[in-house]
């Protein structure tokens, strides 16, 4: 049996406290990875800006550098990438195992150098993620592809342009073969392809270098092949599950939270969820304000690709629906393992119970502190939120999952009001407890 790491960190959180006041939201972590992996497809430097500073981007950073990319922090969210002297494509097992998009480095090699060599990614265990479309849009484009001691290998004499379709809707063999098929001879159509935001953002960094990339964000995607690429400065567009995050907050903990630096455009799936749970939600240009006005209700979700709900975004929703009147019921229909957090939050008090990929959730007046642990990223965040609205002290374990994702969550969730708090050792948490008894 493997005993567990004593010295892990943890959040020691009192819930009960409304959330109020105002909250910036970062780059999208999805988006960044993959843009941060494109920024090696030219030799000359490459400028990205508004990037998390969060666990995935940093390990990604480090792979690449591992390999000869020369990294430079300009400031805590700037980073300027020059790819020129890059010593080979094989990336380093122990680094990359950490995250999923590792993948994209596939895409990006394979573009430029012909070749890449690079390990099965890792990254949150919510269920099987199946590579095939990447390996399938790679073969279309002339690659030879096989899986060897672990890793991915590809490589191809040149890669040409092809017709091809996507089985299923994937974000990830979308943006890998549009990095591939960016630098191949003639034209490359991808259909069934994912429209997600950071799919549409990818699309724009790769076009700011020079590539010729028509339709991203809708289902259709033409990209026609260029030589070579050029260096560029590139702002990341705000994360839209970050912010979901926090509008969410808002209505579990009756809070009432202006949500800055966004696209509402983005949020609409998880506006709309909102509003039939009873909020106020007020859209501005570049933020949503989202206020609790009274009893929250029951609705129905159910997790789709871009534009429908998103799954990234399921378990905040289902803590929130734990806390509304009446039945609710959630369909998860992309990730099978997404419902781990449903353990952790029936011990809070919630009544839920999972068939299949269904939960039946029937909400609870309140849920009481408790000692949890964050299974993967998205659900990790969720339970914070569970525990920011529960009567009492919560310890969240594991929380270096929720860091892969979302940056200086404890520093804005202090600054919304919440009493929470990073502790590495028991005598933390009871000064913590005794801290905050009279708050």
């Amino acid at each position: 049996m493997k005993s567990k790491v004593v010295s892990m960190d943890h959040y020691v959180i009192r819930g009960g406290n409304v959330l109020r006041g105002e909250v910036e939201i970062g780059g999208a972590k999805n988006a960044a990875l993959a843009i941060l992996a494109a920024a090696i497809m030219t030799d000359e430097t490459v400028t990205i800006e508004n990037m998390p500073d969060v666990r995935d981007t940093n390990v990604l950073l480090d792979a690449m550098a591992g390999i000869g990319v020369h990294i430079e922090r300009v400031d805590r969210h700037t980073v300027k990438i020059n790819g020129s002297m890059v010593q080979n494509v094989n990336i380093e097992y122990e680094l990359i195992k950490k995250i999923r998009a590792s993948y994209y480095l596939i895409g990006a090699l394979l573009g430029k150098y012909r070749e890449a060599e690079v390990p099965l990614p890792g990254g949150c265990n919510i269920g099987s993620r199946p590579i095939d479309q990447h390996l399938k849009g790679f073969r279309a484009i002339g690659a030879d592809v096989k899986i060897d001691h672990g890793s991915i290998v590809a490589t191809a004499e040149k890669l040409i342009g092809a017709h091809m379709y996507m089985d299923v809707v994937s974000v990830g063999a979308t943006i890998n073969v549009m990095m591939a098929a960016s630098m191949a001879e003639g034209k490359t159509i991808i259909e069934n392809a994912a429209k997600e935001p950071h799919v549409v953002d990818v699309a724009n960094f790769l076009n700011s270098m020079g590539a010729d990339i028509k339709g991203a964000g809708t289902d259709v995607i033409r990209i026609r092949g260029v030589e070579k690429l050029h260096g560029a400065t590139y702002s990341i567009i705000p994360d839209q599950i970050e912010a979901g995050t926090f509008m969410f907050a808002a209505a579990v903990t009756k809070g009432d939270i202006l949500v800055k630096d966004v696209i509402p455009k983005h949020l609409e799936s998880i506006t709309a969820k909102l509003l039939e749970m009873g909020c106020e939600v007020e859209e501005l240009d570049d933020a949503v304000r989202v206020r609790y006005t009274g009893e929250l209700h029951s609705t129905q979700i159910k997790t789709l690709p871009y534009p429908g709900f998103p799954t990234d975004m399921q378990p905040q929703a289902g803590i929130t629906l734990a806390l509304s009147e009446g039945v609710s019921t959630i369909t998860e229909s992309i990730f099978e393992n997404r419902f781990r957090y449903v353990d952790e939050i029936i011990r809070m008090g919630a009544d839920i119970k999972v068939e299949g990929n269904t939960a039946i959730i029937t909400g609870v007046k309140g849920l009481t502190g408790a000692h949890i642990s964050s299974p993967d990223l998205r659900a990790g965040a969720a339970l914070v939120l569970a525990a920011l609205s529960a009567d009492g002290v919560s310890v969240v374990d594991d929380i270096h999952l929720i860091e892969r994702g979302y940056e200086d969550f404890d520093v804005k969730l202090r600054a919304l009001g919440g009493l929470i708090e990073r502790v590495s050792d028991e005598e933390e948490i009871q000064k913590f407890r005794l801290r905050t008894q009279a708050i």
